[in-house]
């Protein structure tokens, strides 16, 4: 099987389908990665941004997340059925489940909702699941390599890709849930305007990351879908 043909796996955090936060990023992107359907585009949005679909055409593929443990092939002797196994023996042990209030904010070029002040449980949770789950990682390709763009990349960060496969881990994550694709500065004010208006409009006080999801991609050109989600188990 060519790598491309390949599915790959990833561990997000992904709230619960029934949940205000779920339904408003899910909402926000136009799509549901519990049934991998299409949802409409909020009318509020699209009347105030009129290409709102190619705004959120990227982040769209990967549902409304955010990364614990980014995309990977399996490696050779591993299986789907492994996984869900390491996932349900992860979560099994008890910790403490990150609880913080968030904002949305931009990062760079786009925007997402953040933590207003990342938690250290938060951090731990995140670089527990990278190790967790690095044994079912395929090497890096040349290709994997070069989609990371690694001439932009620290040091630390280039040894990270290397080491785990991504670059944002240890001390370079930050748990973010992606909301728009890349915007022109001049176009993220109006944008994070409307986007911190209907966040406000939730009432959602905090995020409790309180599960892991185990998401599938069956093609490059297809979107992930949450194939099962594993409830933390807290102290």
């Amino acid at each position: 099987m060519s790598d491309s043909s390949r599915p790959r796996y990833a561990i997000y955090f992904v709230p619960d389908a029934d949940s205000p936060l779920y339904r408003f990023g899910a909402g926000l992107l136009g799509y549901d990665a519990y049934r991998g359907t299409s949802l409409t585009l909020p009318e509020t949005m699209t009347r105030a941004t009129a290409d709102w679909a190619a705004v959120t055409e990227e982040p769209r593929k990967y549902g409304f997340h955010a990364t614990l443990k980014a995309p990977i092939a399996l490696a050779d002797g591993t299986s789907e059925a492994g996984l869900i196994t390491a996932c349900e023996d992860f979560t099994a042990a008890r910790r403490i489940i990150p609880t913080f209030p968030a904002v949305v904010r931009a990062i760079g070029d786009f925007i997402a909702l953040v933590p207003e002040q990342q938690p250290p449980a938060l951090a731990d949770l995140a670089q527990h699941c990278v190790a967790a789950f690095d044994r079912f990682r395929a090497a890096l390709t040349d290709t994997d390599r070069a989609r990371r763009n690694p001439a932009q990349l620290s040091p630390r960060q280039r040894d990270h890709l290397e080491r785990w496969g991504y670059p944002y881990v240890g001390e370079d994550f930050r748990f973010h849930m992606t909301l728009t694709g890349r915007l022109e500065p001049e176009r993220q004010g109006h944008i994070l305007d409307l986007l911190r208006d209907a966040f406000a409009q939730t009432g959602v006080a905090a995020i409790r990351v309180d599960r892991i999801a185990l998401c599938r991609q069956d093609a490059p050109a297809a979107p992930f879908r949450v194939q099962r989600a594993f409830p933390l188990a807290a102290i």
